[in-house]
């Protein structure tokens, strides 16, 4: 038998710009894989809003692949089903949020349609950012670190700089920077359509209500589950987050105006506006929205829906979660999107690491891997992107306040369930089969000369 061939190649160095879940999600899954990671975040500190945030079974089953200390993460911050129903997969339901049809009962509300196979369970977005820290090892996240510009080093590797005036170098750069990514500019420019966000037309409100008083207006059931209460122009969107104890209300309102400042995605708001726009709406729907607070904010939905990112990658320096594919939140998964790319580049990162190059030069593998990303993650995400908007049209049609025209608005649903069996359906462990297959025919064809087209 022949002598090993001994290599003294350090594992490449990743730099993960953005610490939001995606972010830490993948960091999480490289430091498993004892993979050298650094986070850099624009902000002091963790300063996600406490609303709420729902993750597929599928979305879970790619978290167990990443870190399983990542799902230990998910259920020790009280993530519960959206549905309290026997049946583990769990209901999706959508009910008459708008038409009364039993005035001897103002509480009925038509059930419209439900689909189940989703198996989300909800929670507290900031709860679950503070569980997945504590797993994270110290010195892995940099706070303060608002990124200014990206350049590529004579041996490859890439220089990030920040605002504090602090540079750092890595071997790949992932921007997990969000719908307003500064890794994406860097990649197009910022006179590229794709490097801005693009306005949605929706605007949503958002808060957690106690569950006791839930309750009093919409009944133990109905509280207990997931429900979409659709209607002409807005829907509203409730499920159960912190073990039960609280409900996480949405309020999404069509807008046909310009939002008025594209640098700030919120503004202030009040439960009033949504009552007016809202009225005439269902009682249950108005006592629902009346438990909401006076003041409240307004999230303009921005996602890369008119101008999707032509590509993932360049070379060394790759795109992720909403970096890349931000979405409006109407099929509730543009956060399980962002996983299953956290487990597409784990997956990667770790093959890259299997096999390391004698000379330490990893800047050929790691180019091959993004454009693997690139080529398996793309053209599903920027579908879900599409959809998202496309669903959220279907409850906001106006068919719904024209009783003639009811039966043609219901046939929606059949759209919709087809639609959510594509994200739920989703074959995780088979994703990272065929991203390492093909993987390895990059290498191999770049190892002979050939040419990686993209």
């Amino acid at each position: 038998m022949g002598d090993a061939i001994v290599t003294t190649a350090k594992p490449p160095q990743i730099a993960i710009v953005g610490g939001g879940i995606v972010g830490i999600i993948l960091a999480l899954g490289l430091t498993r894989q004892n993979i050298p990671v650094r986070v850099y975040e624009q902000a002091r500190g963790f300063r996600e809003v406490g609303a709420g945030i729902a993750f597929s079974a599928c979305a879970r089953r790619c978290m167990e692949l990443i870190n399983p200390a990542v799902v230990d993460a998910l259920r020790r911050c009280g993530a519960v089903s959206i549905s309290d129903d026997d049946d583990s997969d769990d209901y999706l339901r959508w009910i008459d949020g708008y038409n009364q049809h039993l005035k001897d009962d103002p509480t009925y509300q038509k059930p419209l349609s439900q689909i189940s196979g989703g198996g989300f369970r909800g929670c507290r977005r900031d709860q679950f950012l503070e569980e997945l820290e504590i797993d994270v090892p110290p010195g892995t996240i940099e706070f303060g670190k608002r990124l200014e510009g990206l350049e590529q080093a004579k041996d490859g590797r890439v220089i990030l700089s920040f605002a504090d005036g602090t540079r750092a170098e890595a071997d790949a750069v992932i921007g997990c920077d969000g719908v307003k990514s500064r890794v994406r500019q860097h990649l197009f420019g910022t006179d590229h359509e794709a490097s801005h966000p693009q306005y949605t037309h929706k605007i949503a409100y958002r808060g957690l209500v106690p569950m006791d008083r839930a309750i009093d207006v919409l009944g133990d059931w109905k509280a207990h589950n997931f429900h979409h209460h659709v209607g002409p122009g807005a829907h509203l969107t409730h499920y159960p987050v912190a073990n039960h104890k609280f409900l996480n209300v949405v309020v999404f309102l069509s807008d046909p105006n310009p939002w008025p400042d594209y640098n700030n995605m919120v503004a202030e708001g009040t439960r009033e506006e949504i009552e007016i726009a809202l009225r005439g709406w269902h009682r249950t729907v108005l006592d629902l929205v009346k438990l909401l607070p006076d003041k409240m904010i307004t999230w303009a939905l921005f996602d890369l829906g008119e101008f999707p990112v032509p590509r993932y990658n360049t070379r060394n320096i790759c795109l992720a979660g909403d970096a890349a594919h931000a979405s409006s939140p109407h099929h509730g998964a543009g956060a399980c999107a962002g996983v299953e790319d956290a487990l597409c580049l784990t997956a990667l990162l770790g093959q890259v690491c299997a096999t390391p190059p004698p000379d330490g030069d990893y800047v050929r593998a790691l180019g091959a891997a993004f454009e693997t990303f690139d080529a398996v993650r793309r053209s599903r995400t920027q579908w879900l992107v599409n959809s998202s908007r496309r669903v959220c049209d279907l409850y906001h049609q106006s068919e719904w306040a024209d009783p003639r025209r009811w039966i043609k608005a219901e046939t929606c649903f059949e759209e919709i369930r087809d639609r959510s069996y594509k994200i739920w359906q989703f074959d995780a462990d088979d994703m990272v089969q065929r991203t390492l297959a093909d993987f390895e025919r990059r290498l191999a064809k770049e190892s002979n000369g050939g040419v990686t087209v993209h």
